[in-house]
């Protein structure tokens, strides 16, 4: 073999050992890595309404973790009838659904409402707007001014958004990822 064929093959054989680059994780999995911890928030928006939330303090805890869904409760003070249910749709997507329970574990009669993603989800941000589903619930309960809603999810190294928003309404919540706190109880209908 002459020392240019060795040269000539040597970047081929180089680029054979590199190892393939891995695909960046998407939300769902780097909020997967949080499973099992709870994190104190704040409201973020500046709108009176959200006043009530805003002097409570809320909690979220990323309590169940599976590989194409994860509940994360939103406890609001001692009201832990709120859950986010995140789950990975098979092109790639995310669903973001609100399960709202009452203290007995019933059912709230707005429930489930949430949406998909327009396409795969990314790494820092995915939009939810309203579904069909959503919609018609909002008709139903006569709640036209929600038919427009939009939730997002945004995770940072540090921190963790939810927020609402639709025509006339900003609502956001950051959760501090940095400080985790204690695990709080169980939402309600939780078995």
């Amino acid at each position: 073999m002459t020392l240019r064929t060795l040269l000539l093959g040597a970047p081929l054989a180089l680029v054979a050992c590199t190892p393939a680059a891995q695909p960046e994780p998407d939300l769902f999995e780097r909020l997967s890595a949080y499973c099992g911890q709870a994190f104190e928030g704040r409201v973020t928006s500046d709108d009176p309404r959200d006043e009530a939330f805003a002097s409570e303090r809320l909690v979220m805890h990323v309590r169940e973790c599976g590989e194409t869904q994860m509940r994360v409760p939103f406890h609001v003070g001692e009201d832990r009838s709120r859950t986010w249910v995140i789950s990975r749709l098979p092109e790639g997507g995310l669903r973001l659904k609100h399960d709202h329970r009452h203290e007995d574990g019933s059912e709230d009669v707005l429930t489930w409402y949430g949406g998909d993603t327009e396409g795969a989800a990314g790494p820092v941000r995915a939009d939810f707007p309203a579904d069909a589903e959503s919609q018609a619930l909002f008709e139903r309960e006569n709640i036209p001014v929600s038919m427009e809603n939009v939730w997002s999810i945004t995770l940072t190294d540090d921190s963790f958004t939810y927020a609402l928003d639709r025509p006339n309404r900003h609502f956001a919540v950051e959760f501090d990822l940095t400080q985790p706190v204690d695990t709080p109880p169980a939402p309600w209908g939780a078995e």
